[in-house]
């Protein structure tokens, strides 16, 4: 067999790149951490917001989010004039990925500090929408939205794509525990069931409007991602799914319904249980490392 590939070697290839693209050069080392440090933790071994946030729905479910986001004119214009996601798409992508790895599996310390540091970016960043509304990233109902829009974009997307679909009581225990994160950053009136969940964003809705950087940052994602060669057939069908998860009024607002039908729809869908099949099986050759979390108590914030 020496000098051949095999199947595992490819898929752990596969897997390899996929694993540097959303961690980052220091995934391996920050996964290393996260999942073997002793010490409490903010939430149970193997509870919902493990099993939703491990798996590779996330991916589907987090550009659904990106999307989602965009559509506040104050946090897509905060994130257009602060964030670098046009000079440093990847860079962004691992630190969110290890912000959620962080504070979803790693040592309640670790967690708290990744929360600090993410309230003192938000503290500093502040402008003005071209509107001329005036914006603070740390303010609480900007951060409500954002929380919102990704745990809605996160579930959703589980539910659809995950390996492990929870129950409704899963799913209602899966918004409580996010709610610990959300409010750790100072999110204000963070919901901690799906109906409240549903009903926050319907209260966002009169504030949401496709303003042109959210339809630069929707083109940005959809047509002109940084990738090339083999990857791009797969992101494709991540964003067909992606799309296909919005509500329809936001599909509207960022001028992505065209001719929508039932067919293209089942298509749609049928792409990202295929991407999303793909990069779990791809994923699963280098799993996390093992410890006895079992043993480790758990220490949410206060």
């Amino acid at each position: 067999m020496s000098g051949m590939t095999t199947l595992t070697d490819v898929r752990r290839r596969v897997g390899g790149v996929i694993f540097e693209r959303v961690a980052g050069a220091d995934g391996p080392a920050n996964r290393a951490r996260i999942h073997t440090r002793p010490g409490p933790r903010w939430f149970p071994a193997g509870s919902p917001i493990q099993v939703v946030h491990g798996d590779a729905s996330m991916f589907v479910g987090g550009l659904r989010a990106l999307l989602l986001q965009s559509l506040h004119p104050s946090a897509m214009s905060a994130v257009a004039a602060h964030s670098g996601y046009r000079g440093d798409p990847w860079g962004r992508l691992a630190r969110t990925s290890t912000f959620l790895a962080v504070t979803t599996f790693g040592a309640a310390d670790d967690a708290a500090d990744a929360v600090a540091r993410v309230r003192g970016i938000h503290d500093r960043v502040r402008g003005k929408t071209p509107a001329g509304v005036p914006y603070v990233a740390g303010d609480p109902e900007l951060l409500a939205w954002v929380h919102v829009a990704e745990v809605d974009s996160f579930l959703r997307a589980h539910d659809r794509y995950g390996a492990r679909p929870l129950d409704r009581a899963g799913r209602d225990e899966y918004v409580r525990q996010t709610a610990v994160v959300g409010r750790a950053l100072g999110a204000a009136g963070v919901p901690e069931s799906v109906a409240e969940l549903a009903e926050r964003i319907d209260g966002f809705r009169p504030q949401l409007a496709a303003t042109e950087a959210a339809l630069d940052t929707a083109h940005f994602i959809l047509r002109e991602p940084p990738l090339g060669g083999p990857l791009r057939a797969p992101y494709g069908l991540l964003t067909a799914g992606a799309v296909e998860l919005l509500p329809a009024w936001a599909r509207a607002e960022l001028r992505l319904d065209g001719s929508r039908s039932s067919a293209r729809a089942r298509g749609a869908r049928a792409s990202g249980t295929v991407v999303t099949h793909l990069i779990r099986w791809a994923l699963a050759a280098d799993p996390p490392p093992r410890a006895d979390a079992g043993a480790w108590p758990v220490d949410p914030p206060a």
